[in-house]
């Protein structure tokens, strides 16, 4: 907005008044290059789009020895005229990735609040959801639920991979894998190949493998194969539907939680 012209009598102009727009937390503001340049990532914080026009002088400001009373007074200056990139991205503790049907929103539903849509097809979930878990001593971790990942997302296939922005600021992510699937190995592998093409640094965050629908016929033996062809990784055997080591999963993700909250304070420090 530009700012308000002089007047005469000794009176300046006001400075442009201020707009304020207020967004979600999580908001992120990019330039008309695509770079980064705000992260409100708390409540109360705040980014400076573009400065109001300054207001202009007064008649006073005029005067000289030889003009004591001026007849001429000054515009107020334009305000500054920018564009941005606003974009959303959810403040979630974990990311829950996985196939279509691999059981994502179900887990979600047994460990928080959040009531996702649950159907026996693919793509049930269309939007990202966000559960909340409460713990005994009052904490809360978010859990954010995406839709499911397809091979050849990164080329658009599916519901593409423009939701994974979301778990960008996460700590860890969770892939939620169907054992009772003949090759639940190559379903890892898929998804962190996805997970590579969206963004290398989000490849790297730390990952925990959940092997759920352990409940099913025939899907130990699938446990037990994917446990060899990913020899050293952090596998977890849960079944989402009848609640089977779901506490263990609470405690694994409070640790890791707790780890990465003290990793902060640290940089902080």
């Amino acid at each position: 907005l530009p700012g308000e012209k002089g007047y005469n009598k000794d009176c300046h102009g006001k400075n442009a008044s201020h707009t304020i727009v207020e967004v979600p937390v999580g908001t992120i503001v990019k330039d008309q290059n695509l770079r980064v340049v705000g992260d409100l990532d708390c409540h109360g914080a705040m980014f400076v789009a573009a400065r109001g026009g300054a207001g202009g002088h007064g008649n006073s400001f005029f005067c000289s020895d030889t003009v004591q009373s001026p007849e001429v007074a000054e515009y107020g200056a334009l305000g500054e005229n920018l564009s941005y990139v606003i974009e959303i991205r959810s403040m979630a503790h974990f990311g829950l990735l996985g196939m279509p049907n691999a059981g994502k929103s179900t887990l979600l539903q047994a460990i928080s609040r959040a009531r996702p849509k649950i159907a026996p097809y693919p793509f049930t979930t269309l939007k990202p959801h966000l559960g909340v878990v409460q713990y005994s001593d009052y904490e809360q971790i978010a859990v954010a639920d995406l839709p499911g990942l397809i091979e050849g997302s990164h080329k658009n296939r599916g519901l593409g991979i423009s939701f994974l922005r979301h778990v960008e600021r996460c700590a860890a992510l969770l892939l939620l894998v169907d054992v009772s699937g003949p090759t639940p190995w190559q379903d890892v592998q898929m998804l962190r190949h996805e997970l590579s093409c969206f963004s290398e640094p989000l490849s790297r965050r730390p990952q925990l493998i959940l092997a759920n629908k352990i409940d099913v016929p025939g899907s130990q033996d699938n446990v037990e194969a994917l446990k060899e062809h990913l020899p050293g990784e952090t596998i977890l055997c849960i079944s989402a539907k009848f609640g089977t080591n779901l506490l263990a999963l609470l405690n694994l993700l409070r640790s890791i939680y707790d780890e990465s909250m003290k990793n902060k304070m640290q940089d902080k420090v």
